[in-house]
């Protein structure tokens, strides 16, 4: 009976990767012995109706996101998903969430001085003009604090392991973080679909998030609401997260609303239902700031809530995240984390920034146009992949294109080497193989009144297409399991 070949995964041309499952010395890491075992041992028939099986479940449940086209036509698809889990030892998970809860501290208190008494800009610690130039700076924020002065109450850190072993944070996500829908979905297949493996392996679980999510948006209601009414807002079903705005809802056991469904009255929110207008004190939304209040942002806005905005600064209402908590996942303000946690935290940056240029400095740009061929260049308010260049993939023509976008606006773009993502043993559908795939991580932090919270896993995304870096799904990615064990 032919079985997997999960010992060859490791190819000769990968040694400059740190792989996952085995060390320099081809040996399994002892984290991953019984995963190894287990999947050897596997015939490739049997694998593949597991793997043909879940696919039909994800669709069934309508686990699925939707790809934009150039004339920004939804495609919907079953989102992909590797049944191989990756393991992340608890002693390595400790570093993780020690870090990403100082990064989380250092950065909220960060936006809540950047909207109000902007010491960190008096004292040069960060460039005035690199926040005001933001796209993502919110002035309707300005002199406004939220309720317990909690401004990114969800995180989405990526985080990726690089050839020297140690892991890096690659950028935040403080606006309206996606994926751990995913997170959630993933771990309920792998356990179905590997019991008897995941039964004996001591990983830590994820299934309490929601309920974490929901004590988290519960504490942040304004003052004086012992019971608060919570809701998801959505911009609608043909948004590409919408999956997972009515699972998050749903596990929840609150109501998923669009903005059409809800009106403000005297300064506060209501939701329009069968018995008559209800009270609605604490909105998770998943809608962009420029779409929130078109009373404020942008007029032609038919997904938000007019005068929203006004019910939020007259504290009759709590939204999650906060308008303008962007400013700080502006890719050129991620420079000066190291800065900003020494100067809000009096401590060293646990978990290391990717070495970065920023190109609206000269000498930073010089260098980015000298050397675009071997650097990653990134938009700094895109997400999803979209808008990066990589310039060992490209040809000299195609990087003569890109300098132009670069020279036409850089303060638009910032470049980091390119980062040996870490590879894992990946089944790749149609050959019946598992082969090494670039892998990074999503890790989700919750931040309450009185409790932070980082959940014990994460999205581990992984890059489908042979050598790519990019493990977005919108680009072709898909993700695995992760195990804290």
């Amino acid at each position: 009976m032919e079985t997997l070949e999960v010992l060859n995964s490791v190819k000769s041309d990968e040694k400059l990767f740190f792989d996952e499952m085995f060390d320099e010395n081809n040996n399994v890491r002892p984290y991953y012995s019984d995963i190894v075992d287990y999947f050897g041992g596997i015939a490739k028939g049997d694998f593949k109706r597991l793997n043909e099986l879940t696919r039909a479940n994800f669709f069934k449940q309508g686990i699925t996101f939707a790809v934009y086209s150039d004339q920004n036509v939804g495609v919907e698809r079953i989102f992909p998903f590797d049944l191989i889990p990756r393991v992340i030892p608890k002693h390595e998970w400790d570093t993780i969430e020690k870090g990403l809860l100082q990064r989380n501290i250092a950065v909220n208190l960060f936006i809540k001085d950047l909207y109000n008494e902007k010491k960190i800009l008096k004292d040069k610690i960060v460039p005035a003009e690199l926040i005001f130039s933001s796209s993502f700076f919110c002035r309707e924020m300005e002199g406004f604090v939220p309720p317990s002065g909690i401004y990114t109450h969800i995180v989405g850190t990526d985080l990726i392991r690089h050839s020297d072993g140690d892991y890096y944070v690659l950028e935040d996500n403080l606006r309206c973080p996606s994926g751990v829908s995913y997170v959630l979905s993933n771990r309920e297949a792998t356990k179905k679909a590997f019991f008897s493996l995941f039964s004996k392996q001591n990983v830590m679980p994820v299934n309490n998030y929601t309920q974490m999510l929901l004590e988290t948006i519960q504490s942040v209601a304004p003052s004086g609401v012992d019971k608060p009414t919570c809701v998801v807002i959505t911009p609608g079903f043909y948004n590409s997260a919408y999956f997972e705005h009515s699972f998050l809802a749903m596990s929840m056991g609150i109501q998923l609303v669009e903005g059409r469904d809800m009106f403000v009255e005297n300064n506060f929110v209501y939701m329009k239902t069968i018995n008559g207008p209800k009270r609605v004190d604490v909105i998770y939304r998943r809608i962009d700031d420029d779409f929130l209040d078109p009373l404020c942002f942008r007029e032609d806005s038919f997904i938000g809530i007019p005068g929203i905005m006004g019910a939020y600064r007259s504290g009759n209402v709590t939204l999650i995240n906060a308008p303008g908590a962007g400013v700080a996942d502006d890719k050129a303000v991620y420079t000066y984390m190291p800065e900003i946690i020494k100067y809000y935290l009096g401590e060293e940056m646990i978990l290391k920034n990717v070495q970065t240029y920023k190109c609206e400095n000269e000498s930073d740009c010089k260098y980015v146009l000298e050397n675009i061929s071997n650097l990653v260049v990134k938009p700094v308010d895109e997400s999803g992949g979209y808008g990066v260049f990589i310039g060992t993939k490209h040809t000299k023509a195609e990087a003569e294109e890109y300098k132009k976008l670069v020279i036409s606006n850089p303060r638009k773009y910032i470049a980091q080497p390119v980062m040996n993502l870490s590879v894992q043993g990946t089944y790749i559908e149609g050959e019946d193989t598992i082969e090494p795939r670039h892998i990074d991580l999503r890790a989700f932090s919750l931040m309450g009144k009185d409790k932070n919270f980082v959940l014990k896993g994460g999205l581990t995304r992984v890059a489908l297409k042979k050598g790519s870096l990019i493990v977005n799904s919108s680009q072709g990615g898909g993700s695995k399991d992760t195990w804290v064990i």
